[in-house]
């Protein structure tokens, strides 16, 4: 069980205090409350122990608020305090909020607004804790491609690639697009017998139909126009070992028959070639798309479906382990770092949350992809909300509003572009980055949606498998 989080109160009104302590047992019941009624006392207890959250009074005798946060903020950069002050002490409240306070209330205290701040100062602990968590997790990983999560559904997803992986059956690996099935299948072969040779993967839809059943299976010189020498083709490349078939569902009915006999007899038959060669491949095959109804619509053979059936793996998407995103996350701006030859890069907890709550239609590809540019556009060392602004194209956060309101011209600019952006990405998410497709589903003109990709920066070549 985690250790509970732990409250300090620290005044030099001791009924004061207390009954602070006694507010929040009944509202946070989970967390426990001490007090102190100097700072001196409170940074006793700081050195002896784990506190979530301080908050503090400003004005104390021998030592004042503001001079305990900067020797506090010494002993834990981390830690969220909250100063407590009468109002004709707002001043050098805010001024302590340059200084690394988390929030300042105002007594007396609203009991509401209290328990808010309170809420809101325990939750970024929670977050701040698990960053340093994730950070250690990540960094005794090695940076090679792995399934990367600690949900009960990546935990079942593993012992299953365990099990498949000492077979020598056929897998259909079946998940949405940037799941990770190729991932999938490169460990199903990693832990197989056949490991010592490697995996070979042939992308379907990126092959034209005319010349798959020659990368496949070979041809002999004179085959046809352009064979100017024999070609083994990759089943006998991947002979003693693993042949992927990545997106299957895409491959034409024609090619579907060939392979069907393949897979059925263990013999390939080169194009041009009256002799048929005895292979020993396992096949694995992955696909986004619904077989079944390709079946019923007469696009795929059924017969090659239970051939590839098998076994099957499906992959969750990251919506069904939303959990893990904050582990993805720290893990790929690591390696995004190492890759771009920079010092590590820190992120803000308001910015693990951000995205642990938010879509991602493209699943782990696009958080990827998310995390690069944050890296990228981010400036200094940390990766924060303005960050974040920066890459999804709203423009610089607010700030320095007297109000701390946005101007509404300002607010609806951003709202306006932050939809168009999401919109236009789920589009092209959908239509593999089709232009003409994207314009027929959405119901603009060509014309239009291309104005629109390049006011937002977005090209339609990233989207495109």
């Amino acid at each position: 069980m985690p250790e509970p989080q732990t409250i300090l109160i620290v005044d030099d009104e001791k009924d004061f205090s207390r009954g602070l302590c006694r507010l929040l047992g009944q509202r946070f019941p989970a967390c426990r409350c001490i007090d102190a009624d100097s700072g001196t006392r409170a940074l006793s207890i700081l050195e002896n122990r784990r506190i979530s959250l301080m908050l503090t009074d400003l004005r104390m005798p021998s030592m004042t608020g503001d001079e305990l946060l900067t020797r506090v903020l010494a002993i834990d950069p981390n830690l969220s305090v909250v100063i407590m002050t009468a109002f004709g002490d707002v001043q050098t409240a805010v001024k302590t909020l340059k200084s690394g306070a988390y929030d300042f209330l105002l007594k007396p205290l609203d009991n509401e607004v209290f328990f808010r701040v309170v809420e809101r100062g325990l939750e970024r602990n929670r977050l701040l804790c698990e960053n340093v968590e994730l950070k250690s997790l990540t960094k005794s990983r090695p940076l090679s491609p792995s399934l990367i999560g600690q949900s009960r559904v990546m935990a079942r997803l593993r012992e299953t690639i365990a099990t498949v992986a000492q077979t020598n059956y056929t897998v259909l690996i079946r998940g949405e697009s940037g799941v990770g099935k190729e991932l999938v299948a490169r460990m199903i072969h990693r832990l197989s017998p056949r490991a010592k040779r490697p995996m070979v993967t042939v992308n379907c839809p990126a092959i034209p139909s005319e010349l798959l059943e020659s990368e496949l299976f070979g041809h002999t010189k004179g085959a046809y126009t352009g064979a100017d020498a024999s070609s083994k083709g990759l089943f006998l490349s991947a002979d003693n070992s693993t042949l992927l078939l990545d997106e299957i569902g895409d491959i034409d009915p024609t090619i579907q028959t060939k392979l069907l006999r393949a897979i059925q007899e263990r013999e390939i038959r080169p194009v041009g070639s009256t002799t048929p060669t005895k292979v020993d491949v396992r096949i694995l095959a992955s696909t986004n798309q619904d077989l079944e109804h390709k079946i019923h619509d007469g696009a795929f053979r059924e017969d090659l479906f239970y051939r590839l059936n098998v076994l099957t793996i499906d992959v969750p998407p990251l919506r069904e382990r939303s959990q893990d995103i904050p582990l993805l996350v720290q893990f790929f701006i690591l390696r995004t770092c190492r890759e771009m030859s920079i010092e590590e890069k820190e992120i803000d907890p308001d910015v693990l949350s951000y995205l642990a709550t938010k879509t991602w239609p493209g699943n782990v590809r696009e958080l990827i992809n998310f995390i690069r540019r944050l890296v990228l556009f981010s400036r200094g060392k940390r990766i924060t909300m303005s960050s974040v602004s920066l890459v999804e194209g709203t423009g610089n956060l607010p700030t320095d509003h007297p109000t701390g309101i946005t101007p509404y011209k300002q607010a609806k600019a951003d709202v306006l572009n932050q939809f168009t952006r999401t919109y236009v990405t789920d589009l092209l998410e959908k239509t593999s980055g089709n232009i003409s497709e994207a314009a027929r589903q959405s119901g603009l003109g060509r014309v239009s949606l291309q104005k629109i990709l390049r006011r937002m920066d977005i090209s339609a070549r990233d989207f495109r498998k």
